[in-house]
């Protein structure tokens, strides 16, 4: 026992601490990262809630997954299959014809149909859209002041006009439209000023390939005038190959002989008498090199706004005068070349198509002889002048999420019934959908954007100056674009998409009833071919796809080979044709509203974004085994590529789509029981969703090359372009297809590494 002698301060000896638990220190590590972990999930859920005006860092506004609305997974207001029945039911057959009735009593060329442009605005207003505005742009146009086309022969020394071409479309009494004392007159967008006077060429369809044919047959091109028929490519590259090959003028005519069986040769009776054309009919257009780039000439790849710096036009509009003529106008032409140069029977066989042969037309190709020459004069007036699309705005819940709609309403005729006012009509009847859903307490999950763009017919210019402004906003927000130029033309369905949007465009058309009942309860989808094109250009979905990287869909009823021929961009693209044999009774027109109101509503409303992954993994699967073979085939180019890196990365690809797709096809089985989960699994579920919906939807973004394709930097999409020489028709593997061409070996691995790095990147974003 201590005693007072014991010392204040003792050391005393114990022994060392026995550890409670073998694994302590792991146990404390443990401990400290999950409490952390739990601390940092509790504010992600908690901030929201406490501070609703809180916005996380970064790109993704966490609210949209940590704060869904009340109604989530399902539409607010009323039930998805609530909204699908009302966005069938309103669309009207009296509507739509009243829609066209107003859209084509008139010329509503691009810059000229304000008044259009205000009772669109209206019309979307009384459907209770009422964030409807006209936004308005600056453009650089031309408008037609003069022309003339006269063949002209010299005798004896002195000069005889042989033909003066009407350059008219013939009045008919029961078509009012073509009798309108301020129709618009025959003539190409975009066209040069001239007058050139010269022996002139038959050149086929003017397409590359034909040109190459006569510059291999030695056939004497520089300094005469094109006469080339329409088709095969868009009309602005016939010009341009023309002009690159030395020729100072070019003439384009619709031959009967793509009309298939509905020919006066085949004994059908013409225009308005019966389904053949009207021998008098002008296809109008644009020349501009679509291929090239899109928009305004003069403000490439910014807003045409005004007081910008406007751009030179060279190379992007022809430099040589063009116009476009009948074959009424053409035949005196074409029979004066006969016995003179080759034959186009000593060509391939895409030159034996021509139709005028039984009105005495041998297609021989000239040139004509230096006595036999034309007169080709055009005087047109470039103005800058405003155009205004109408753009209206449904807001969704969901602010980083938008679906947009769209419909050009200028054309290059009084008429336009099919193209576009076809569309524009339809429009309106999806508008009236809209606007009867949210009068019964919808609101979209998705924003909802309409569109009606103007100067679509110039060069895509309403759509693409829209884009270049509000591209920040798309890159974050856009979900798809939904494009109806012509909504019916005849009864054959037809659609171009991005491969992302194949699997979603089926399953609405085997939803929706055809107005084709050779079966008894057919839908749209059981009369279609299933083909589904690859998106090319031509109308507006071009800048969403190839400029933003926002996937894409085309529709609308085209003609069939037994359909009555569509006067396309002619005064007998008219009311009275529509009425009496495009669509009498108007049901196609109907159609087309339901197809494209249920399409949009399966975009907007459904919690997952309806796309489908794996389809544009096989798809690009079939794109790597057509350049390669392509390459095999090229002589030119030697070794040959084998494209391995890219076939790999495109198989990893397919392998993570699947994955993304099942666990898309997961979450929405989960979502069925989502009002049976506590308030926590709730959260971690729209979490997975967001995730899922953000891999879908910046997929096609990362396509995007920032410098753009080598030849034409406004194309930004490496997948998918515009075809080089075709301009409508689509290309996939621009940049490598065009290489290849080219003979450029290296530029071909360098296109190959730049999309293998894009795969790659892909299949990160998508785990």
């Amino acid at each position: 026992m201590p005693t007072e002698q014991t010392p204040l301060i003792q050391v005393v000896t114990v022994a060392p601490p026995r550890e409670r638990y073998s694994h302590q220190a792991i146990r404390k590590v443990c401990t400290l990262f999950l409490g952390g972990a739990c601390i940092l999930v509790g504010l992600l859920f908690l901030i929201p809630i406490a501070f609703p005006d809180f916005q996380f860092p970064g790109e993704k506004d966490f609210r949209s997954f940590l704060r869904p609305t009340e109604a989530w997974p399902q539409s607010q207001g009323i039930s998805y299959e609530e909204l699908q029945n009302i966005v069938q039911k309103v669309p009207s057959a009296k509507k739509v014809r009243e829609s066209s009735k107003y859209y084509t009593s008139g010329p509503h060329l691009a810059g000229t149909n304000l008044s259009q442009a205000l009772w669109t605005k209206g019309r979307w207003q009384e459907a209770g859209i009422l964030d409807t505005q006209i936004v308005a742009y600056d453009v650089y146009l031309n408008y037609p002041r003069d022309h003339r086309l006269a063949l002209l022969e010299e005798k004896h020394g002195e000069q005889h006009v042989r033909y003066e071409a009407s350059l008219e479309e013939d009045v008919i009494e029961e078509d009012p439209t073509t009798n309108l004392t301020n129709r618009v007159p025959t003539f190409h967008g975009y066209s040069a000023t001239g007058n050139v006077t010269a022996q002139y060429v038959y050149v086929n369809y003017g397409t590359y390939q034909d040109f190459e044919d006569l510059v291999n047959a030695n056939v004497s091109l520089a300094g005469k005038i094109a006469l080339a028929k329409y088709g095969g490519v868009f009309r602005g590259l016939k010009v341009k190959r023309a002009q690159e090959l030395g020729m100072i003028g070019t003439i384009i005519y619709s031959d009967p002989g793509d009309d298939g069986d509905m020919t006066d040769e085949n004994g059908k009776t013409q225009y308005p008498n019966g389904p053949a054309r009207e021998a008098s009919s002008v296809q109008r257009g644009s020349a501009q090199y679509l291929s090239i780039a899109p928009g305004d000439p003069t403000t490439p790849g910014y807003p045409s706004k005004p007081g910008v710096i406007r751009q030179p036009v060279d190379g992007a509009i022809p430099a040589i005068p063009s116009i476009p003529i009948s074959y009424t106008d053409a035949l005196p032409l074409l029979k004066a070349l006969n016995g003179h140069g080759p034959s186009a029977a000593d060509f391939n066989k895409y030159w034996h198509t021509g139709g005028l042969r039984y009105k005495g037309v041998e297609y021989n190709i000239g040139p004509s002889p230096p006595e036999l020459t034309l007169n080709l004069f055009s005087d047109q007036e470039y103005v800058t002048t405003p155009m205004w699309d109408v753009i209206g705005i449904i807001n969704g819940t969901l602010t980083d999420e938008a679906v947009i709609l769209g419909n050009h309403r200028d054309a290059w005729i009084a008429g336009g019934a099919a193209d576009p006012n076809s569309g524009s009509s339809a429009l309106n009847e999806v508008a009236r959908g809209f606007g009867a859903a949210m009068a019964a307490g919808w609101k979209p999950l998705r924003t909802i954007v309409l569109a009606s763009w103007d100067g679509e017919e110039y060069g895509l210019i309403g759509s693409t100056e829209w884009v270049e402004e509000y591209l920040p906003w798309l890159s974050k927000s856009a979900v798809a674009y939904l494009n109806v130029d012509v909504a019916t033309a005849g009864p054959n369905f037809g659609v171009a998409a991005a491969p992302l949007l194949n699997k979603a465009v089926i399953e609405i058309v085997n939803q929706i009833h055809s107005p084709n009942q050779t079966k008894e309860g057919q839908s749209v989808g059981d009369t279609w071919n299933k083909h589904i094109a690859t998106i090319g250009s031509g109308s507006d979905f071009t800048a969403f796809q190839d400029y933003a990287g926002v996937p894409c869909v085309d529709l609308g009823f085209r003609p069939g080979g037994d359909s009555p021929v569509y006067h396309y961009h002619s005064n007998y693209d008219s009311f009275y044709w529509m009425e009496n044999f495009g669509d009498p009774g108007w049901h196609y027109h109907v159609t087309m509203a339901k197809i494209w109101s249920s399409l949009a509503v399966k975009l907007i409303d459904s919690p997952i974004i309806q796309f489908n992954a794996t389809d544009y993994a096989k798809a690009l699967s079939s794109y790597v085994d057509k350049v390669k073979e392509q390459a095999a085939t090229a002589s030119h180019l030697k070794p040959k590529p084998t494209f391995s890196k890219l076939e790999s990365s495109v198989a990893k690809l397919h392998s993570a789509s699947q994955e993304l797709d099942a666990r898309a096809t997961q979450a929405e089985k989960d979502i069925a029981h989502f009002s049976e989960l506590p308030l926590y699994k709730r959260r971690w579920m729209a979490y997975r969703v967001a995730r899922i919906n953000h891999s879908y939807k910046y997929l096609e973004r990362h396509f995007l090359y920032p410098d753009g394709l080598d030849s034409r930097s406004w194309f930004k999409h490496s997948v998918f372009a515009p075809g080089l020489w075709t301009g409508y028709a689509g290309a996939t593997f621009p940049g490598i297809v065009e290489s290849i061409d080219a003979g450029n070996r290296t530029n071909v691995h360098r296109w190959e590494d730049i999309i293998t790095d894009q795969v790659k990147k892909i299949i990160t974003s998508l785990a």
